[in-house]
């Protein structure tokens, strides 16, 4: 009866080209959805009426901003 014993092969880091878009997308979604949170109501407001503001009501709270 033979065994045979693989070693796994180690994770190559990732290098600055391939982690670039995934950074550049992760920063571009949290700069957004800190707008619509933070910043969607008023004369800032790109959708109108108030359904993004109720939408993200409570987390606006939970986050500090003001809203009333």
């Amino acid at each position: 009866m033979t065994h045979i014993i693989t070693h796994p092969t180690p994770a190559m880091p990732l290098t600055a080209g391939e982690l670039l878009p995934w950074v550049v997308f992760v920063g571009i979604l949290s700069l957004t959805t800190l707008y619509f949170v933070g910043g969607e109501q008023g004369a800032t407001s790109i959708v109108r009426g108030n359904t993004i503001h109720e939408f993200v009501h409570d987390g606006r709270h939970l986050l500090g901003f003001p809203c009333h």
